[in-house]
């Protein structure tokens, strides 16, 4: 399949017009690849590694989630990560491609994978966008957990680096419905209390909001940017593997940008 080919595909399932006004998505940089074959390295976040990987593997195509280019640049110089990747792009003839928040609202995209994860049934958008699209997943669990079995399964899932979560007196509460919204999420802690969920899995949650989670009833679970996002990527590279592409593969340079102290 020629790469132009691919981005058709893609853009039909997740069409980069639907992205936030904030967002870039789509091409970050097109060198001309458009009429080559295939040759796709999907990862989270573009960076300098994975730039190298993709060099390494003769790759043509980074397919990313986080997009290269946030905000126009006013300048691209040499030894800074954007001109870098600029100038290597060109020298080595790949492209980078960005599906963000168009790739948050569709079925099997950052949310529903999740929500997947989780065996969510009943599942719906947590704010809905179009055509039964949206940002996040609320659903029921097929049979009630306690918390603290919640906890271990998503820590067993996701396998995030740390876990953190809303103070509860009871390890032991029955949780039954569930949210999970992949990244960023805790903008949307007052669109999940609508939804009656008990529990909010999502990332990037700061002090205060936990304590406003708390305060609304809602118990509030961060596992990471990194640890919700990555396994949508590897969908992402399974439904690109029932293209039958000549070669398409999971980045294994994509990172954590936290660490975190035994």
């Amino acid at each position: 399949m020629k790469i132009a080919d691919l981005i058709t595909w893609f853009e039909e399932w997740a069409n980069p017009a639907w992205c936030e006004s904030w967002d870039n998505c789509g091409w970050q940089i097109e060198p001309g690849v458009l009429e080559e074959e295939a040759r796709v390295l999907v990862c989270l976040t573009p960076t300098l590694a994975v730039m190298a990987e993709a060099i390494a593997l003769n790759a043509n195509l980074i397919f990313a989630h986080h997009p290269l280019i946030f905000n126009p640049p006013k300048s691209l110089r040499s030894g800074e990560p954007l001109g870098e990747m600029v100038k290597l792009a060109f020298t080595h003839n790949i492209g980078i491609y960005s599906a963000h928040t168009n790739f948050d609202q569709v079925n099997d995209g950052t949310a529903d994978v999740l929500a997947q994860m989780l065996h969510l049934q009943a599942v719906s958008p947590i704010v809905p966008t179009q055509s039964g699209l949206g940002y996040g997943r609320v659903g029921m669990l097929q049979a009630a957990l306690t918390l603290q079995e919640l906890l271990t399964t998503i820590q067993h899932q996701l396998n995030p680096p740390k876990l953190i979560f809303s103070p509860a007196a009871n390890l032991q509460q029955q949780i039954s419905r569930v949210a999970v919204l992949g990244g960023s999420g805790a903008g949307f802690i007052s669109a999940v209390v609508k939804t009656n969920a008990q529990a909010y899995l999502t990332a990037d949650c700061k002090f205060h909001q936990f304590q406003e989670s708390r305060d609304q009833g809602l118990i509030l679970i961060d596992a990471g940017h990194y640890a919700t996002e990555r396994p949508a990527c590897d969908r992402l590279v399974q439904k690109f593997q029932s293209l039958n592409l000549n070669w398409v593969q999971l980045s294994q340079e994509d990172e954590d940008f936290r660490q975190f102290l035994p």
